[in-house]
């Protein structure tokens, strides 16, 4: 069962204040949202946040959390969060408004959820941004640069792993998906309106831009780079620092900038080491 936590009376809250030194309970006052006339001649405010007794966090009174729940110290969840059973927050994470987290999902240090939900038996690596805006900008007829709106959100399945330090935005006209049991490296960006299948595996330093389609079972290596609008298929997967500039339609391995069957693209290196070579010897 999920525990929502009780608004904080003024008592309480005097309380909580006093069993912090004096040198910090000023700095506790601000970050808890007490009214600082209040907190200086009563000692005594309305608490937004308070203390989780598992692990020394800090909580929105409005959050719903499991009791089972771990928030380690530095950790902050916010109002309208949904934190299922067993779930960890690392020090320094903060789980935005409207976030939800299923269960035994474990959320590495200074991780920052927002716009999003996670589902159940997920592992979110140190560092990594889920749900911020993409980017998305446009020239109006001023030549002022504009931003497009980004009010949906970014979907993550369960089973799945983040790497360290990967971003992934949400979306503007259609969410961003990522499938169930897929695993992603450290340093990857995935763009918003992205939609990655199941069992998909991508390695570190990735770049897919806005509004690709990944089917299932795909496996991109090291620094490949997708564009936009761009569709995958399902069971391809691609070579390291490869390029994708148009649909593949046809699982298959593939290679190269542009991206092409591994097989080509290998005659095409072949070619091009061996035309160098007789340039060479022409010189």
């Amino acid at each position: 069962m999920t525990a929502i936590l009780p608004r904080t009376t003024p008592k309480a809250a005097a309380l909580l204040l006093r069993s912090v030194p004096p040198h910090g309970a000023a700095r506790l006052a601000r970050f808890l949202g007490c009214v600082s006339a209040a907190c200086s001649n009563a000692g005594i405010a309305s608490v937004e946040f308070v203390p989780w007794h598992n692990g020394g966090g800090i909580l929105h009174r409005a959050a719903s959390v499991d009791p089972t729940v771990v928030v380690e110290a530095g950790a902050v969840v916010h109002s309208g969060a949904v934190l299922g059973k067993e779930v960890v927050v690392g020090s320094g994470a903060v789980v935005g408004p409207s976030v939800s987290v299923g269960q035994s999902t474990r959320i590495g240090y200074n991780v920052v959820l927002s716009n999003c939900s996670v589902g159940e038996f997920c592992t979110i690596h140190n560092g990594a941004c889920i749900g911020q805006d993409g980017f998305g900008f446009f020239v109006d007829e001023d030549g002022q640069v504009k931003k497009k709106p980004q009010m949906l959100h970014a979907r993550i399945g369960d089973h799945v792993e983040i790497g360290a330090n990967t971003c992934i935005d949400r979306g503007s006209w259609r969410e961003t998906v990522i499938g169930d049991h897929t695993k992603i490296d450290n340093l990857v960006q995935i763009g918003h309106n992205v939609v990655i299948g199941k069992c998909c595996m991508i390695c570190g330093q990735v770049g897919i831009a806005g509004s690709a389609t990944l089917g299932a079972y795909v496996t991109l290596g090291g620094r490949v780079a997708i564009r936009d609008h761009v569709s995958i298929a399902s069971k391809v997967r691609l070579a390291a620092n490869s390029s994708v500039t148009k649909d593949i339609q046809k699982p298959g391995d593939y290679g190269g900038f542009p991206a092409v069957p591994i097989n080509e693209w290998r005659r095409q290196t072949a070619k091009l080491r061996l035309f160098s070579k007789k340039d060479g010897e022409r010189r």
